[in-house]
């Protein structure tokens, strides 16, 4: 199959859709990717490129990568998000089309994070290509807006609800990453569009060889009881609720909680190590993808969280399928799919979004466990892991579904 892979985020950002695309190659399909510039998640663009020009590269020997101007996220806020939107919609739609000119494509495959409005290029190479439109839903919106306030005026998120309502009119497929948003969506879709595809995660030994971790942080992770927190560290996240945990559990000499990633909140979590005095609490900084089993290898237990929303009851983190690749226990701080899942694999402790009483009780449990019952917990969710989200797999059924779709759609 050909492969038109239209994202705002791409490689060399940290995203599930790089391997995913290298898989897909890996069997014998071919995938050109139509992206921006870098920028996320520091909202700087990447040393090496310029946010104002058209550029050609190549992922591996096999990926090639169209890129056009994007205007980067810079510090956050309305006004920036919104610009970097509104600079990928402008710029796809005027260059997309001549990067894409003289190529044949079985399908348009859009990987659809924040912001829905990725899609709008996607549209119009549809229209000029008369191929199938399958995008691939992450994240919900206009819920999303709501959730996270970015947005609280109803009109404009009326507004919003019609221009989502649009998007999906004009795709032939939708993808969604967690059953329950298949009734969200259907809300603004036609629901025979609408099919349950969970993200994937590509499996990988974990490693403990050469790494460019600190030799200290390596340390306090093999001498210490470690519950590692690893991916964006933002509003979302809920890290308030961390923090407070961590206030509480001074009394477990050995316990650090280890944060690894940046993120909207990073001056904030600082702060607040300085002002209370949290020396279990490291800030790693950010790593790239490749040094994560470095993380989870020495971990003890591994940490997902995020606030209580009813979007977010219905977001599986994509970090948990990373997570149980790593057999190791987990605790969840979550409400809904992703809470379920880390229960139906037998993978780990789960408390209520927000909860701080909750995961406490969660971490002291899992920290007076027996090593045994820990490292079962563990196996349990890499077992789990393997039926459910190894990326090969999955990327052999996005092909099934997307044949399937293209084949009725003639």
């Amino acid at each position: 199959m050909k492969i038109a892979l239209v994202t705002q985020y791409f490689w060399p950002e940290s995203f599930s859709i790089n391997d995913l695309a290298k898989t897909l190659v890996e069997q014998g399909h071919t995938v050109e990717v139509f992206t921006g510039k870098p920028n996320y998640p520091e909202g700087k663009i990447f040393p090496g490129y310029d946010a104002d020009d058209c550029a050609q590269e190549n992922y591996g020997p096999d990926i090639k990568i169209n890129r056009i101007p994007l205007r980067p996220r810079g510090s956050g806020g309305a006004k920036n998000l919104l610009l970097n939107y509104l600079s990928f919609v402008f710029n796809g739609l005027r260059y997309f089309p001549n990067q894409i000119k003289g190529k044949d494509f079985d399908v348009i495959f859009v990987f659809t994070l924040s912001p829905i409005t990725s899609v709008i290029p996607a549209i119009y190479l549809k229209w000029r290509l008369k191929k199938h439109l399958a995008i691939w839903v992450l994240d919900l919106w206009p819920e999303s807006l709501r959730a996270t306030g970015f947005i609280q005026n109803k009109y404009i998120l009326a507004a919003v609800g019609w221009l989502v309502r649009a998007i999906y009119s004009a795709t032939d497929t939708i993808l969604v990453q967690s059953q329950a948003f298949v009734p969200s969506v259907s809300r603004y879709a036609d629901a025979s569009k609408v099919i349950y595809y969970s993200n994937s995660y590509k499996d990988a030994p974990l490693s403990v060889g050469p790494t460019k971790i600190p030799p200290d942080i390596i340390d306090m992770l093999e001498s210490h009881f470690c519950l590692v927190f690893a991916g964006n560290l933002g509003t979302a996240q809920a890290v308030e609720t961390l923090m407070s945990a961590a206030d509480s559990l001074r009394h477990l000499p050995d316990f650090r909680l280890i944060l690894v990633g940046s993120g909207s909140m990073s001056g904030w979590l600082q702060q607040q190590k300085q002002e209370r005095g949290l020396d279990n609490v490291i800030l790693a900084g950010r790593y790239p993808a490749e040094e994560m089993p470095q993380f989870f290898s020495r971990a003890q237990a591994l940490l997902v969280s995020l606030k209580r929303a009813e979007i977010f009851a219905h977001t599986v983190p994509a970090k948990v399928q990373s997570y149980l690749a790593a057999g190791r226990p987990i605790i969840a701080s979550l409400d809904g799919e992703g809470a379920r899942v880390v229960q139906d694999s037998g993978a780990g402790l789960v408390c209520a979004a927000e909860d701080v009483s909750g995961l406490i009780r969660c971490i002291e449990n899992l920290y007076n466990m027996p090593a045994s019952d820990r490292e079962a917990m563990g196996q349990a969710g890499r077992n789990y892991f393997l039926e459910n989200f190894e990326m090969g797999k999955q990327a052999s059924r996005l092909v099934d579904i997307l044949q399937r779709r293209i084949d009725g759609a003639h």
